[in-house]
């Protein structure tokens, strides 16, 4: 078993590829979800996968999966993947991986003629990061039934198209019912996003689990006004009330030990003319912790400071939960793949704990799942300067192909 490994070459030359679609003048990716550079990458994914005997499903909210059978047709899949819309700014290796190393598998495996019991499908889900229809993970949250496919599709970006119109416009808008078979287990392969595994030299690291997250929708609410004629005093400036909450929201970070990470990545402002006062801001928080205690804490710090700011601005405010996540914890005989995968092939591993939502996340409601994570140079991401290392990537395709391989039964 530990002579099946990856071909690097063709996993690199695939990221390079992919690439293509989205670049940005600095080496990274601007590919946000259900727009052409996502048709053009997606088209490119069932175009190789057809081509490796891939079977290619997509169902109605864009959700792309790719099987490669196994000797029972009836039993469950092993599901692997991830996603391949990135950040406005973002790298070429981020969620990008996870498809293009099931996509390795199932061209190594067939290469190598490995026969296996469970099928094994490759999925792509759609719009894991969030960044152009206002939540992340939708594809994978449809799935398991954490929303609905009606909500799903009708769910629209700041220009007011719904998810629905452009997965009928770029011709993604499949027929297969959502969540309409089960799953035997699911793996994701992730770049780490953090410098733990560089900095100690580990080439893999087995996932145990995710922290709790949040997120906030605040608007804030005043009065326009024209900037050159009304006083100082007079003005119920919303975006000034803002500025004073955004920092208030940063401060309640330090209030504990560890510290939550808390981000304002997102902002509107109305009318958003140089000349006038705003009259209303909306601004988004992005909050994270291990401790779903800890959690709720900050969170409750962060409305009070912001109602406080408001009734002293004389402004409204209105704080909405836009989403949530309790802390996870990976199924223990997925992590226990991963981490006898790394032994036999004998490639260093460590356990590690994600910092960031996955898809996998989402996959623990309904199926053992687990993660691993690769180093990345320096822990950058969701930044165009992101990178990671061809041996790299190699090495966590391997690990990823024989936990996989545990859990479909090699013949």
């Amino acid at each position: 078993m530990t002579e099946l490994r990856s071909n690097m070459k063709r996993l690199w030359d695939a990221h390079m590829e992919m690439a293509h679609f989205g670049a940005t003048p600095k080496g990274g990716m601007g590919r946000l979800a259900l727009t052409d550079d996502d048709k053009q990458a997606r088209d490119l994914f069932v175009r190789w996968s057809e081509e490796a005997g891939c079977d290619v499903r997509i169902d109605t909210v864009g959700n792309i999966f790719a099987r490669r059978a196994g000797r029972d047709a009836n039993a469950l899949p092993v599901m692997t993947g991830s996603h391949l819309d990135t950040q406005p700014l973002g790298g070429r290796f981020d969620g990008i991986l996870g498809v293009l190393s099931g996509l390795e598998i199932v061209r190594t495996l067939n290469e190598n003629g490995v026969e296996h019991e469970k099928p094994i499908d490759v999925v792509c889900w759609t719009d894991e990061e969030g960044s152009r229809f206002g939540a992340g993970c939708v594809g994978s949250n449809a799935f398991v039934g954490r929303r609905s496919v009606e909500e799903t599709l009708e769910m629209s970006d700041d220009t007011g198209k719904s998810i629905g119109d452009e997965l009928k416009r770029i011709g993604y808008a499949g027929s297969e019912p959502v969540g309409g078979f089960n799953v035997d287990s699911f793996f994701e392969i992730h770049i780490e996003q953090g410098p733990i595994l560089e900095n100690e030299g580990i080439q893999v690291g087995a996932v145990e689990g995710a922290q709790a997250s949040t997120g906030y929708m605040v608007t804030v609410t005043g009065e326009e006004g024209h900037a050159g004629t009304l006083p100082m005093a007079l003005r119920k400036d919303a975006m000034h009330g803002a500025a004073r909450m955004i920092d208030a929201v940063d401060n309640v970070a330090f209030h504990f030990d560890p510290h939550p990470v808390i981000t304002v990545g997102h902002l509107r402002v109305r009318p958003n003319s140089r000349n006038t006062i705003p009259g209303q801001v909306m601004f988004t928080i992005d909050s994270r912790h291990p401790d779903d205690g800890t959690l709720a804490a900050a969170g409750r710090m962060m409305i009070d400071a912001c109602e406080r700011i408001a009734a002293e601005r004389g402004l409204e405010v209105g704080i909405e939960k836009t989403s949530h996540r309790d802390a996870v914890t990976f199924n223990h005989e997925c992590v226990d793949a991963v981490r006898l995968a790394s032994e036999i092939l004998g490639i260093s591993c460590m356990d590690i704990f994600s910092g960031a939502g996955h898809d996998a996340i989402n996959m623990t409601h309904i199926c053992p799942s687990g993660m691993v994570f690769i180093p990345c140079e320096n822990g950058i991401s969701h930044n165009e300067m992101e990178n990671a290392r061809p041996e790299d990537l190699a090495a966590g395709t391997d690990v990823l192909m024989h936990a996989v391989l545990q859990r479909a039964v090699r013949v």
